[in-house]
């Protein structure tokens, strides 16, 4: 298939990309390389991207709609998978209206564009933010979602709402997928597992909030790319009509923090020195997907230990590094 990637030199567009080109797909991917991180882990990622045949770049910032509507009037895509948006939960603390512009702004362009191509299927990321501080554990999708406590989760609340008119206006199939706080190899330098990594190896001190008490449904790479690649060959079928469907994927077996670090500590063979700290704004104490209507689906579910999976990071970041 002509399959669109935005957000391909991102973390989760990366692996998506290789893993579309791997089996065949011609991959065009798009993205902003904004600087909310180091830009140069984008660009070693978009270098091996761009080293494979069946894939082309475009540095494209989807909340300019003149530009993203020109890409679309000049291909053709079957599917699109999209990924490019503002991450970050504490960020939309500072900088709201950059979240506005791109996971809000950005989303409309997008789903205007495939209402005016038609691809067979465009798969959305969403977010457990979603769920806010609900404490039904596991979380699952039957779930009230109208309390966000982050901008950063009201944003992808309001991406599945406006999501959710377009398929039932329009007509244009799309599916949502909830991700529950992924990690590994090429990872964001922004999330805890990384940072904890960098610090450690350093001597510097680890600031841990809530006292390392929260869990989170730590998911490994691998099985997220797995989760949408998979969802990406099922368009959703009309329900009541509307061809909108919402997934959790998550590796449900949630982790506490400090169980986190520990084992991150026996991957690096060093121990971490810790600053404990309160729960900052914006902070979920939990979380934990049910993900059995993914399992129904799709005949998947996320399963890599949260062992299996930082030993595979440490090795990628030693490497990375030269550490």
């Amino acid at each position: 298939m002509n399959i669109l990637v935005t957000g391909a030199a991102g973390f989760v567009g990366y692996h998506v990309s290789k893993r579309l080109l791997d089996r065949g797909d011609r991959v065009h991917g798009i993205d902003n390389l904004n600087p909310y991180y180091d830009v140069s882990l984008k660009r070693a990622r978009l270098k091996g991207l761009q080293t494979r045949d069946g894939f082309c770049f475009a540095q494209i910032d989807i909340a300019d709609d003149d530009r993203t509507q020109q890409y679309f009037a000049a291909h053709r895509f079957d599917a699109i998978v999209h990924l490019a948006a503002q991450a970050g939960v504490r960020y939309s603390l500072d900088n709201p209206r950059q979240y506005i512009a791109s996971n809000v702004a950005g989303f409309l362009n997008m789903l205007e564009a495939c209402r005016a191509s038609k691809p067979n299927h465009m798969v959305y990321a969403s977010s457990s933010s979603v769920y806010g501080a609900n404490l039904n554990m596991p979380l699952s999708t039957s779930d009230r979602t109208d309390h966000p406590i982050s901008l950063y989760g009201a944003t992808k609340k309001a991406n599945e709402l406006m999501a959710y008119s377009y398929a039932h206006l329009f007509g244009v199939p799309l599916t949502g997928l909830r991700f529950f706080t992924v990690y590994g190899p090429w990872g964001r330098p922004d999330m805890a597992y990384y940072k904890f990594t960098q610090s450690i190896l350093n001597g510097t001190p680890i600031d841990i909030y809530n006292g390392g008490h929260h869990r989170r449904d730590f998911t490994y790479i691998d099985d997220i790319v797995e989760g949408i690649v998979r969802v990406l060959d099922r368009p959703p079928a009309p329900t009541g009509g509307v061809p909108h469907y919402v997934y959790n994927i998550g590796n449900h077996q949630p982790v506490e923090l400090l169980r986190m670090i520990e084992v991150l500590e026996n991957a690096l063979g060093v121990r971490a020195v810790k600053n404990m700290l309160p729960a900052q704004p914006g902070d979920v104490a939990d979380t934990f997907a049910d993900v059995e209507e993914l399992r129904r689906d799709v005949g998947f579910a996320p399963a890599t230990s949260i062992e299996d999976g930082l030993m595979r990071f440490v090795g990628w970041f030693r490497e990375y590094y030269g550490r």
